[in-house]
């Protein structure tokens, strides 16, 4: 019989060592979605790439995770903890090597997409070891170290970077990044154990192929948004993402019938999943396009170096991650709705006040202060969110909640770097053919990136709204005697 989620022996003999290690994996490949922000510029310059091209190596990062995190659910429920958590790193440390040693961007891309391919696998598989481990009465203290990952780490990225490209090229951020990965892979080995059940379950190639087609036929055309020479490509990606999303649904809906979807949507018949999907890609939105746009301007219209670029996100970013143990216990407290709801409104008021104070001469400490204020807020939506989401499951949806939540947030993410750093090279371009300088039309182009953001992330205040406060755990059934354990 499986243990309950609250029986105390549970929690007597959790294997902290595992997540421990499992943070520790995910904070290192979590860290390289951000890497690039700052070393865009510097990127550009030396592929000879433009800022739209230039942004796909993170776009393309996310990319790959929003296309492989589907499988998870399959992979988690077929394979050893441990075998998934070797293929994860493996994955990982054999892109940051091939990223390294790109000769040119199109290698360079090729990389980003297998380093992604290793990072999807090991958030799903972090958050469904704690949902089988944790008790649903502590998950969000526990959330809260998640929270460090998948917060901080992002937020840390283009300050890591930064504080490297003063000292070389944007290869060594790669280089730096190797043996870290590796020593991960090799202590996973030695000390990685098994915990949950397997059972069977048959891939279907159909679903994946689907699934590729959708989200990337998605992102491919916010892409292409603003470019008026790919106004045909960008009208066929979204057809082509979008017909792809509706037959996904449906075959994962008719494989639902014999219990073997590839992932489960019955995940969305529970509320606080629905809507914290809805609040997690919104806030990744803002977070991702922020994080590429904000370096941009610090850069190319301030003059700073990728070293002061750094050290000026690293509050914010810090902040991100540090409080995140502090808001898990408030949430284990009060619920979600208390803090989402007011932290969605000051992301907005930042978000807006960024287009008003971004000029050519802003004092660097109150860019500082907009960003540290603006990361506390992402920091309280995130936590509360994603952890009412997966406790509103039945634990046999544990791997297909996590498999949906590391999807659709990275598509969030993936559509913010897409969608706002082309408004923003569209804006700045338009502008100088119009005669601008080449500063002022970058500082517009900001203006505009940051206006888009705003009008963006309102809609995450009245979504919170609709965040119910659970006040029953889930009910696990006993597999061999069908009866309810709590």
């Amino acid at each position: 019989m499986r243990p309950s989620m609250t029986d105390p022996r549970t929690e007597e003999k959790t294997p902290w060592g595992v997540i421990g290690l499992m943070l520790g994996a995910a904070f290192v490949v979590i860290l390289n979605e951000t890497t690039m922000a700052v070393a865009l510029p510097s990127l550009m310059h030396d592929l000879e790439v433009s800022a739209q091209t230039a942004q796909w190596v993170s776009t393309g990062f996310m990319l790959a995770m929003a296309i492989v995190i589907p499988t998870t659910g399959f992979l988690l429920n077929r394979f050893t903890t441990r075998q998934i958590f070797l293929a994860a790193m493996g994955l990982f440390s054999l892109g940051t090597l091939m990223a390294a040693l790109a000769p040119g961007f199109a290698a360079l891309l090729v990389a980003r997409l297998v380093q992604g391919s290793g990072t999807a696998i090991m958030m799903p598989l972090l958050m469904t070891t704690i949902l089988q481990l944790v008790p649903v009465q502590r998950r969000g203290q526990v959330m809260g170290f998640v929270s460090i990952v998948m917060s901080m780490a992002p937020a840390m990225g283009p300050t890591i970077s930064g504080l490297i490209l003063q000292f070389g090229s944007w290869r060594w951020i790669f280089w730096v990044m190797l043996p870290i990965a590796l020593i991960m892979l090799v202590v996973g080995a030695v000390r990685m154990v098994d915990v949950g059940d397997r059972r069977a379950q048959r891939l279907d190639p159909i679903s994946v192929v689907l699934s590729a087609l959708g989200f990337g036929g998605l992102v491919f055309a916010l892409n292409k948004v603003g470019d008026p020479t790919g106004v045909p490509v960008l009208i066929g990606a979204l057809i082509a993402g979008a017909v792809g999303l509706v037959l996904f649904a449906l075959r994962q809906i008719a494989l639902q019938r014999t219990d073997q979807p590839f992932l489960d949507l019955r995940t969305f018949t529970h509320h606080n999943f629905t809507v914290g999907i809805g609040l997690l890609m919104i806030g990744f939105l803002s977070l991702m396009g922020v994080a590429l746009v904000f370096p941009i301007y610090l850069q190319d219209v301030r003059g700073l170096d990728t070293m002061a670029t750094g050290l000026l996100l690293l509050p914010g970013g810090l902040a991100m991650g540090l409080l995140g143990p502090v808001i898990g216990r408030l949430f284990d407290r009060f619920g979600a709705r208390v803090l989402v709801v007011p932290a969605a409104a000051v992301m907005t008021a930042m978000i807006f006040a960024l287009t008003l104070v971004t000029t050519a001469h802003t004092p660097i400490a109150l860019l500082v202060a907009i960003h540290v204020v603006l990361s506390l807020a992402l920091s309280f939506m995130f936590t509360p969110t994603f952890t009412a989401a997966l406790n509103d499951l039945d634990p046999k949806l544990y791997s297909h909640g996590s498999a949906l939540v590391g999807t659709l947030q990275q598509v969030g993410g993936a559509a913010g770097a897409a969608l706002l750093i082309t408004v923003m090279a569209q804006r700045a371009a338009g502008l100088e053919r119009a005669g601008i300088d080449r500063v002022n039309a970058l500082l517009e182009g900001t203006h505009a990136t940051f206006t888009l953001a705003g009008f963006i992330a309102l809609a995450a205040v009245g979504l919170g709204l609709f965040l119910r406060r659970s006040t029953m755990p889930p009910v696990a059934l006993d597999e061999e005697h069908s009866t309810p354990v709590h």
